[in-house]
């Protein structure tokens, strides 16, 4: 069986012997909306659980815009223009508005990706600037959640009148969906608040995974921040598997980022009849699979449609290499998951450590194994002897002593497939 994987900007052409018990399992979704600008602007002027933006708006001077980095696909130069249209129907000025990209612990977006993650108008026209997380001095404290975790957002998102956020929902590997709160915190949170929120305290409960929601811990803390921060409004879109809106959901924060999880869930469930021996999966190919960072959460996903001690192979083309410095120290000088995950559990939280921490959770449960040309095997510490600079030899290797009819499941976008195997293991 021939497959085309998503693999960095060009794709990837990967091949199973026949002899295997192949299944493709690809992103499903709603169809493309066929009006996206009236479905857009119905969405702004009829939002849910609140009333139209322009109103929200009136009186206010000021405006702060928390949008995406160039790792999500995004596709705010659709959705901004009706956004800001309407804020300068309500009174603020060009001036008055501020587009933040909510990097978290990102590096900051080149002048190159703006007009990418914009559009070259917009990125042209509009303060725009990237969220530091390292500047902790640029934070407003906000105090604590009642588990404890200090609250500090960029002063620039809590100087506005008027805070909002504009992002995409998909699942997310801690918070069950992405979207709505997380451009919030982490996006534009201190790393102090960062590395509570991803501190194993979070990481290792059963339910902060992906597509949970209900009784997700972590969900539950970033709805808390959020509204400490006052999160007066979201616009948020659900994407086709080419990356095209499927919906449009904007209103009051929590209830609109509701509808959209409800959304997705009567959309984009695929469910698995058994679990698989070995997945095949990849990170999504561009902008997702720039990092090797990024790539794990094809790693995680894939998880919950493979058996016990089953095999993982991801795919990723990793063309920015591994990431930031302290995830690659912490990669570079990995001996093994048991020996990580266990170092970890009571000393302070290093930046990025919860990435290699989520990693690690699969890891002693499967075999993992990796085609990610951008990094070498030096980088990879432990995890350095299953990497595979060919893509015949990395099937190959992910295959090597399983049994002919054994069941192959393949995953073309990777994270982007909300699949779920019955029964379920995780």
């Amino acid at each position: 069986m021939k497959t085309q994987f998503s693999f960095g900007k060009d794709g990837l052409l990967v091949s199973v012997p026949d002899n295997y018990a192949s299944q493709v399992v690809s992103s499903h979704s709603a169809p493309a909306l066929g009006d996206v600008p009236s479905a857009l602007a119905a969405a702004l002027d009829y939002p849910i659980g609140c009333r139209p933006l322009v109103e929200l708006a009136a009186g206010k001077r000021t405006a702060a815009i928390s949008v995406c980095d160039i790792t999500r696909p995004a596709p705010n130069s659709t959705t901004l223009p009706p956004l800001l249209n309407r804020l300068h129907q309500a009174g603020i000025p060009v001036e008055g508005i501020t587009i933040l990209i909510a990097t978290g612990l990102h590096r900051d977006a080149t002048r190159e990706e703006l007009d990418i993650i914009l559009g070259p108008e917009i990125a042209g026209t509009y303060r725009v600037e990237s969220h530091d997380a390292r500047d902790f001095a640029a934070h407003r404290a906000l105090g604590s959640t009642r588990r404890g975790t200090p609250v500090y957002i960029d002063e620039r998102f809590m100087a506005a009148d008027l805070h909002i956020t504009l992002g995409f929902v998909e699942q997310h590997l801690m918070l069950g969906f992405s979207g709505g709160r997380k451009l919030v915190a982490p996006g534009q949170a201190a790393q102090e608040t960062i590395k509570v929120i991803h501190s194993p305290r979070f990481m290792r409960e059963p339910m902060a995974t992906e597509g949970s929601i209900e009784g997700n811990p972590l969900h539950d803390e970033l709805l808390e921040i959020a509204a400490m921060a006052r999160h007066d409004f979201m616009l948020d879109v659900t994407l086709t598997q080419g990356r095209e809106i499927s919906g449009v959901f904007a209103g009051e924060p929590v209830k609109a980022h509701a509808k959209a999880v409800a959304f997705l869930e009567q959309t984009s469930l695929e469910t698995l009849s058994e679990p698989a021996d070995v997945v095949i999966t990849s990170a999504a190919g561009y902008p997702l699979d720039l990092t090797f960072y990024q790539t794990v959460k094809g790693i995680t996903a894939a998880e919950h449609i493979v058996k016990p001690g089953g095999r993982i192979l991801l795919l990723g083309e990793c063309a920015e290499g591994i990431g930031g410095s302290e995830f690659a120290e912490l990669l570079r000088t990995l001996t093994g998951f048991q020996d990580f995950l266990d170092a970890i559990r009571e000393t302070p939280v290093e930046v990025d450590q919860w990435q290699l921490e989520k990693l690690a959770l699969v890891g002693v449960e499967h075999e993992l194994f990796f085609y990610t040309p951008g990094v070498t095997t030096d980088q990879l510490g432990c995890l350095g002897s299953r990497l595979f600079t060919d893509i015949d030899r990395a099937v190959a290797a992910v295959l090597e002593g399983v049994p002919p009819g054994a069941r192959v499941v393949l995953v073309p976008d990777g994270p982007y497939a909300y699949a779920r195997a019955v029964p379920a293991y995780v």
